[in-house]
């Protein structure tokens, strides 16, 4: 091993010579290197090498790399790159070799060394590299697709890209991406022949024997990859997807028409191929005596109206809810445009409104459109048949804690008698392990609607209920209002009666010591029992609640002798992490760094 690493040392002195000899490093830099460099080297051929030995090897000689490249900059000199940068690029390279020959599942360590290839312009080094990892990871459609691009776009090599491709194709015949890719590759090649025969023919050159071919030039290859592509996977998203690739092109008209005929010919069945068509209905241009603000509302109102003609056509064979989806979509996206023309606005809120009911009608409207059909029905003042579709929402999505929560929002918010008969029947259909926002929701209503006996009645049901985030809820909730309506008596009468009520939180108690401390003359005795209540649940846990424990018995109305005795119960208790925690905090509190 010594003679290896002993011959591969000295195979860097040509270039540290040169270093030092050009002035890129001083005499001591190149003799720290080079010791560096000898006990990175040593790593590499231990009996067992590891792959962070690798890598640490790798990141030092780029950093060598970077250094070398701000030297040049400094100094002005550019020279001698074949004898500096290029012995220790291909250094790297070979380490990259042995480390992905070692590790060849690592994908990662592969990309690696293409990220390096790439920054250090080593391109006949990055195709083998392609090629190995390729070798390994045939069964990653990424790969195959990040190769291609390189011979294409960096190599400017089409003809290898198309066969990267092909092969990519043998391994994954089914995948949209690689078809994609492949299908943007042939359309960026004929552009590019394009250009070339465009310049030519601009420069008058004679091209002799060689002429350009009209299908190619015309993206006749690509209309290949279309229709292999189209035949293997199937779906209007897919064939929509090369058309949006295929528009991005000047030259692709035809094919374009090619797309759409068969979209429409063979993908009725989907609401995508209707929703593009009557989106397309929009994309008219403008015409020269409607430029006005009137004229142009007016065009605009006209496209929109043919794009909803499209969406009936559709409904007519097609009535399911992603076709309905896409309707309601289409017009919530028009009402929301801003527009100062007030027929306009209306028109679309008209149009909008239209469609939610008839897909209501139709059991078919997606859960979340109820929420904007109750947003315009209030600000448009319809109050009255605001409640009724908050109603027939709740019928249809009963089991929906979204759904109850904003159709009890929006009867409570109108004042509506409904209110109370609806949070009985929420309740009743709601999974109980969901159901602590609908119980939030009637508390709230209960306290601004209905006589305190009531409400305290709710409260007391709810802290029976066998779902502990429920019952929890209550107890910190009745406790608020009891201290809110009843004041400091009656909430010391409701704590009381409650403290051996499990499962409790921690809130629950430090509100009562809130309440107690809020007092004109608090109680330190009171204090103390709802701190030592508190412990009993969370002492073992909550390193915090000690030192608030500390802190009150440090305060104005404590006994600052006590301090060492909770100190000491503390340090019993807590478990775990917690105290040391505690132990940290308390020493800061003692040294007067925290307060």
């Amino acid at each position: 091993m010594a003679d290896l690493v002993q011959h591969r040392i000295e195979n860097r002195i040509p270039e540290l010579e040169q270093l030092e000899r050009v002035g890129l490093f001083t005499k001591k830099e190149v003799k720290s290197l080079l010791k560096r460099s000898t006990a990175l080297e040593y790593k590499l051929y231990r009996a067992v090498s590891s792959k962070d030995d690798f890598i640490s090897y790798v990141q030092y000689e780029i950093n060598v790399l970077e250094l070398i490249k701000k030297r040049r900059t400094h100094i002005g000199y550019q020279f001698k790159r074949e004898e500096i940068e290029y012995p220790i690029i291909q250094r790297v390279n070979n380490v990259f070799r042995r480390a992905t020959s070692k590790w060849k599942e690592d994908v990662q360590l592969w990309l690696s060394q293409v990220a390096f290839c790439k920054k250090w312009a080593t391109k006949g080094q990055l195709s083998k590299v392609f090629s190995s990892m390729l070798a390994i990871h045939p069964d990653k459609p990424a790969l195959w697709i990040m190769a291609a691009k390189y011979e294409m776009e960096d190599r400017d090599s089409s003809e290898s890209a198309r066969h990267l491709f092909l092969r990519a194709l043998r391994f994954h015949p089914e995948n949209p991406k690689i078809y994609q890719e492949y299908f943007r590759m042939e359309l960026m090649h004929a552009e590019k022949l394009r250009k070339q025969q465009q310049e030519l023919e601009q420069a008058q050159i004679d091209v002799g024997e060689y002429e350009f071919s009209p299908e190619i030039l015309s993206g006749k290859l690509a209309e290949v990859v279309y229709r292999d592509a189209s035949q293997k996977i199937k779906g209007a998203e897919f064939i929509l997807s090369l058309l949006q690739i295929a528009a991005v092109f000047d030259f692709t008209k035809d094919l374009q028409e090619t797309i759409l005929q068969d979209l429409q010919n063979h993908h009725t069945d989907d609401s995508l191929t209707w929703d593009f068509m009557a989106k397309r209905e929009l994309e008219t241009a403008v015409a020269p005596e409607l430029q006005t603000p009137k004229g142009r509302a007016t065009d605009i109102n006209r496209k929109e109206e043919r794009a909803c003609i499209v969406y009936e056509e559709g409904l007519k064979s097609l009535n399911t809810e992603a076709m309905w989806t896409c309707y309601v979509t289409f017009c919530l996206d028009r009402y929301k445009r801003k527009t100062n023309v007030t027929e306009l606005k209306e028109k679309r809120r008209e149009r909008f409104l239209n469609v939610l009911q008839r897909a209501h009608d139709s059991a078919l409207l997606q859960e979340n459109f109820y929420k904007n059909w109750l947003q315009v029905l209030q600000s448009s003042g319809d109050n009255e048949h605001a409640v009724q579709v908050a109603i027939a929402a709740t019928q249809r999505f009963n089991q929906s804690v979204e759904t109850w929560s904003l159709s009890l929002q929006t009867l409570v918010k109108l004042g509506s008698e409904e209110a109370g008969r609806l949070f009985q029947e929420a309740l009743k259909h709601v999974n109980p392990k969901e159901s602590l926002p609908l119980w939030l929701l009637k508390v709230e209503w209960s306290m601004s609607s209905q006589t305190p006996e009531e409400t305290e009645a709710l409260f007391k049901k709810g802290l029976l209920s066998p779902v502990p985030a429920v019952s929890t809820a209550m107890k910190e909730k009745y406790l608020d209002w009891s201290y809110m309506t009843g004041g400091y008596k009656v909430a010391r009468k409701t704590f009381t009666s409650l403290n051996e009520h499990r499962p409790f939180t921690k809130a629950f108690f430090t509100r009562m010591i809130q309440i107690e401390k809020d007092q004109e003359t608090p109680k330190m005795n009171n204090l103390r029992d709802y701190y030592e209540r508190a412990l009993r649940e969370f002492g073992s846990t909550d390193d915090d609640l000690w030192m608030e424990y500390i802190k009150e018995e440090q305060g104005p109305y404590g006994s600052p002798e006590n301090c060492g005795r909770l100190h000491w119960r503390a340090i019993k208790t807590l478990e775990g992490q917690a105290v040391e925690n505690f132990t940290t905090k308390y020493t800061l509190f003692q040294t007067g760094h925290i307060q």
